[in-house]
């Protein structure tokens, strides 16, 4: 195999790296994207779990009146 052939064939495969790292970094960012949203959805979720606790948390714990 020449020189010319080497060069040639790493050049390719440097491409053909290139290409694949660029595919998994937009899958990265794509994927952080969605955590961050589960991650905020979640905080939501667990003020609203927190909000309802409070809201019948707040009734008195007094035996009914035929006590």
């Amino acid at each position: 195999m020449s020189l010319a052939a080497q060069i040639a064939e790493l050049e390719m495969r440097q491409a053909f790296q290139d290409d694949t790292i660029q595919a998994l970094n937009d899958v990265i960012v794509e994927q952080q994207m969605a955590l961050t949203r589960i991650q905020k959805q979640l905080e939501l979720l667990a003020q609203r779990q927190n909000d309802m606790h409070n809201q019948f948390d707040e009734t008195p714990n007094d035996p009914p009146p035929h006590y």
